[in-house]
């Protein structure tokens, strides 16, 4: 049997772009691809990755196989401010002096991240958990958590606050370049992905290629949860917002897809059009699981994932009940399932 090669850890796309395969420790995904844009201003990063010391490294030897120093970097533009994209990015300004840019509504959870305390953190998510019915013995922790005043040990806890905005529609400014920012939320709600609008330096048919971050990726699909704000009771519909925004990144038809896992591909029309039927499938399976009452957790309980329930760890659980309630707030909005009137903790039904 012949030896399987290693895929190399920094790939060149050509016309000044190089990826990055930076890892994520102890996570499926296995890595985030930090793009790399050559700019007449200096290198530019989209994204950064999981701060770890073994991502550090892997970020700072790629950067000089691409003939880059940490220290030359002269921006960071952040996709969305999850920590496998944002966690370097203090790290990275810190030793360069790069300027950070991330748009505004993703910025405003940053803000809120750093100023509220860990207890209440923890406090927010069991209340969010025991509302939407999780059994008592899986928010104990959180409660626990919140009243022994523990320190920060969750991930992305300390983002780095970003110097610049991200305007929707606008281009970047990265002399020598033409990155247009696309506001695509749903995974997050300020969740940009970048269209380089000039041509395919292979000569592929389309329209530039596009940085998707966690938006448009060849073989998953991204988690789309809700938005979460203790200061905010908006119902928000993030998952209508992920919806909306695919059909308009497919609108633009770039020839290549560089995404922030998995691989680069081609066809983004095609990987729109199975996603959008994906969820439409998945809320199709859900009514008919709504044809008793269900709470949040217990829908979650019931719905497939990529393993059974029972061996769905801790905080994936905590994940996964977002999501079920997140498919919920679309059903309810499209007028195909509703609150049961007086339950506590709340039940949907189909109508």
């Amino acid at each position: 049997m012949t030896p399987q090669t290693a895929e190399p850890p920094v790939i060149a796309h050509g016309g000044g772009v190089w990826s990055i395969k930076v890892p994520i420790p102890d996570n499926p995904l296995g890595f985030t691809l930090v793009h790399l844009l050559d700019t007449d201003a200096g290198p530019v990063l989209v994204d950064t990755g999981w701060d770890d010391p073994a991502s550090w490294a892997t970020l700072t030897a790629g950067l000089a196989t691409c003939g880059v120093a940490v220290e030359d970097v002269h921006g960071v533009v952040i996709t969305h401010h999850h920590p496998d994209h944002h966690g370097l990015s203090a790290k990275v300004r810190e030793v360069s002096g790069a300027w950070l840019a991330m748009h505004e509504a993703d910025a405003s959870v940053v803000r809120r991240t750093r100023s509220h305390s860990p207890e209440r953190w923890y406090g927010y998510m069991a209340a969010k958990l025991t509302a939407a019915g999780a059994p008592a013995d899986h928010v104990a922790p959180l409660i626990r958590a919140r009243d022994e005043g523990r320190p920060r040990k969750l991930p992305g806890l300390d983002p780095a606050l970003p110097d610049r905005g991200i305007t929707p529609g606008e281009l970047l400014a990265l002399p020598g370049r033409r990155l247009r920012a696309i506001w695509t939320p749903g995974h997050t709600p300020g969740h940009v992905c970048l269209h380089l609008e000039e041509a395919h330096p292979a000569g592929l048919p389309g329209n530039g290629r596009l940085f998707s971050g966690d938006h448009l990726l060849p073989g998953i699909t991204p988690h789309i949860g809700l938005y979460e704000d203790p200061e905010d009771d908006t119902v928000t519909d993030p998952l209508g917002d992920y919806l909306d925004s695919l059909e308009r990144v497919g609108r633009l038809d770039p020839a290549e897809v560089l995404p922030a896992h998995q691989r680069a591909f081609t066809d983004a029309p095609a990987r729109v059009r199975a996603l959008l039927a994906h969820h439409e499938e998945r809320l199709t399976g859900l009514l008919t699981l709504l044809a008793e009452p269900l709470t949040p957790w217990r829908l979650a309980e019931r719905m497939e994932w990529n393993r059974p329930w029972a061996d769905i760890p801790y905080g994936s659980r905590n994940i996964a009940v977002s999501e079920a309630e997140a498919h919920v707030r679309r059903l309810v909005k499209l007028g195909r399932a509703e609150a049961v009137p007086g339950s506590d903790p709340v039940t949907y039904v189909a109508v």
